[in-house]
């Protein structure tokens, strides 16, 4: 049964249309969208994968980087000090070996020898620090939160690095298996500067080739990986902002795998001999921010009106079909921060909303334009919200924005609400931090809370794991009072794949992973 909160002029708008959302939601149009995926050319008896994203990856530079559709593209193009495995527990990468002071205040790194970046110069050491400088004093850098408690960066000889923290800062490592982790090559961003992005050079199992907004990115094999041949010769990432497109590309062999799959088009994943669905549980979220610095949603009474009025069970139900799980905190099973009863949804309940806008001045219901992305899945998540809030007088207007437009968007705060979502950390800081205390780098919502920001702030020095969730359950529970994030639901991942390809071991980040991939 779905929930009594669901009006029948809703469901019968998106029964039978399902959708998902992934990473960091949205999505970009593209040639690709008329279900005729571009073909490339390869020489006789090479071996192409052609991999289907959601969108149009906006930045080829981990330095100034925001999306999962980058993401995606840099599990091939780079490598990092630090990974997680596939149980989600971090592990060295090009760093080789570690030592942590009893104090948590200084890291010392060995790192991998005989590792080349792309273009021939060596990894080593000064590559270490220039990469930590750039990304702590450039003035584009999206990753000086993530390092703001980094005092120094000592090049101790060839091959270890001493990294000297201002105080302890437990999620280090876990950041350090993303962008902040990532090395580029020195020599490539002191010829190319802010072009930079449009020749990426790194030491991953894949070199860059180009990348032609919209339509695609094309890597090619680097021979001389220091972690092993790869197998494959090219790999091809290819834009698909309509899901059902990229299901039928799939299905013909253009295409060997998908990043998610539309929930409505899994029967048909699981009934082709030729394919298999990865379906395992995310880290990440959706929800809406609620621009907290401007009309309406500077009224805490009214966002708490929207955030009551979203039926996140009859949500899920509706446009999942299970494979996702509702939400009202950004911390899924599994993290450390993860409070069940404070992330069970309550159903909406009419008096309590209608009191919620009358303290809000709005008895009547109110107003507001909610932006979301270009893609008919991200459509219909939209419709689905208006219906849940006309049902109490809370009238939604609806603009589309390509994906990166609406990043931009809410950089600038140029908004009253907009849907986007997180795709998820291995620790709860990365998924918290720097969404919710202010002035940070993705607090699109200029949400600004000084109890919200000690507790926050607090629990990334704090060593001991209890202590720690402690500081988020009362963190979670203001941040809830104030409504300045709507949660709405935990995403699966749901990875479609040719069964020809092999060597595929999903890792709960939900990246891709292509250096050990083979293809039949």
């Amino acid at each position: 049964m779905f929930s009594t909160k669901v009006s029948k002029a809703m469901l019968g708008a998106v029964l039978g249309t399902v959708l998902l959302v992934t990473g960091c939601g949205g999505g970009n149009s593209a040639s690709t969208d008329n279900g005729k995926a571009a073909t490339t050319s390869p020489a006789s008896g090479e071996k192409v994968l052609n991999i289907g994203l959601k969108a149009d990856p906006p930045s080829m530079d981990p330095n100034t980087s925001t999306s999962l559709y980058d993401r995606q593209v840099y599990a091939s193009l780079y490598d990092k000090l630090f990974d997680i495995d596939s149980e989600g527990k971090i592990v060295p990468m090009l760093a080789e070996s570690y030592e942590v002071t009893p104090d948590g205040k200084t890291y010392t790194l060995k790192l991998k020898q005989g590792v080349k970046f792309h273009d021939g110069t060596e990894f080593d050491a000064e590559a270490v620090k220039f990469n930590f400088e750039r990304n702590m004093n450039d003035e584009k850098s999206r990753r000086k939160g993530e390092l703001k408690f980094v005092d120094s960066v000592a090049v101790v000889d060839k091959n270890t690095i001493k990294i000297q923290m201002k105080e302890p800062f437990a999620p280090f490592l876990s950041v350090l298996t993303d962008r902040s982790g990532i090395m580029v090559s020195p020599k490539a961003v002191k010829e190319h500067g802010d072009q930079y992005l449009n020749h990426p050079v790194g030491t991953g199992p894949y070199v860059f080739v180009e990348q032609v907004k919209g339509d695609h990115v094309t890597l090619k094999k680097n021979e001389n990986y220091w972690n092993g041949q790869v197998k494959i010769d090219e790999v091809n990432y290819k834009v698909f902002t309509n899901g059902t497109a990229k299901v039928q590309n799939l299905r013909s062999g253009m295409l060997d795998i998908i990043d998610d799959t539309p929930v409505k088009e899994i029967p048909a994943i699981k009934g082709d001999a030729n394919l298999q669905l990865v379906a395992e549980s995310g880290m990440g979220y959706q929800g809406l921010y609620l621009n907290n610095s401007r009309p309406p949603f500077d009224n805490k009474y009214l966002r708490q009106a929207v955030d009551r009025a979203i039926d996140r069970d009859a949500l899920v139900k509706v446009l999942f079909n299970g494979y996702a799980a509702p939400a009202r905190t950004a911390f899924t099973k599994g993290s450390l921060a993860y409070n069940e009863a404070l992330n069970t949804p309550k159903p909406p309940d009419a008096a309590e909303i209608k009191d919620l806008l009358a303290k809000g001045g709005q008895p009547n219901g109110f107003n507001f334009k909610l932006y979301i992305s270009t893609s008919p899945e991200n459509e219909q998540l939209g419709a689905v919200l208006q219906n849940m809030l006309k049902q109490h007088n809370i009238n939604v207007t609806l603009e589309k924005l390509e994906y990166g437009q609406l990043i931009e968007t809410g950089d600038k705060g140029e908004f009253e609400a907009m849907q986007l979502g997180w795709s998820g950390r291995q620790d709860p800081d990365q998924n918290f931090h720097d969404f919710v205390v202010t002035d940070t780098s993705n607090n699109d919502g200029r949400i600004s809370i000084p109890k919200l920001d000690e507790l926050v702030i607090k629990a990334r020095g704090e060593l001991d794991e209890a202590k720690r969730k402690a500081l988020y359950d009362e963190a979670a529970t203001l941040l809830q009072d104030e409504a300045g994030y709507a949660y709405m639901y935990h995403q699966y991942v749901l990875l479609g794949m040719n069964k020809k390809v092999t060597g595929f071991t999903y890792v709960p980040d939900g990246l891709i992973r292509t250096a050990n991939l083979d293809k039949q």
